[in-house]
């Protein structure tokens, strides 16, 4: 019992709480002279419904929600190419959400300057884009397959 109650004050989330009001259990039907039996059965019973009641609730509060970062947001945005995109010779700029960032094409293919672009992941302090007729037909795709 202590054990298990040390080891969830040592983990950040509720990892063996559940065992610990288990051990609770069988420590006091123990203290009462019961069965062995009994008191192995008690743990794994109120182990058991401890998990199952309270789980669901630790697991709503406990999980951060993901909330997109200012980075992240461009992600849903679609960018204009200020400098032209040549992963090759390691240059290229794209223009979204009022700041400038470096930019890399995702398919390894140049990017002509003017050019609008869709992000599709960060990597670093660069953004890993296609062109937006690339990045339309890629989630049409993905679309029809879900269909």
């Amino acid at each position: 019992m202590i054990l298990f109650f040390v080891f969830e004050g040592a983990t950040v989330g509720l990892i063996s709480i559940w065992f610990a009001f288990g051990a609770i259990a069988a420590f006091i039907a123990s203290l009462l002279h019961a069965p062995l039996w009994l008191t192995i059965v008690l743990f794994v019973l109120v182990s058991a419904v401890c998990l199952f009641f309270t789980r669901p609730l630790a697991k709503r509060y406990l999980d951060s929600k993901k909330r997109p970062t200012n980075a992240d947001r461009v992600l849903e945005m679609t960018g204009v190419v200020t400098e032209a995109i040549d992963n090759l010779h390691d240059v290229g700029a794209v223009s979204i959400g009022g700041k400038v960032w470096t930019a890399r094409s995702m398919s390894g293919k140049p990017i002509a300057k003017d050019e609008f672009v869709r992000p599709m992941r960060i990597e670093g302090v660069k953004l890993i884009v296609l062109p937006l007729d690339d990045a339309v037909k890629l989630e049409e795709d993905d679309f029809e397959e879900d269909i």
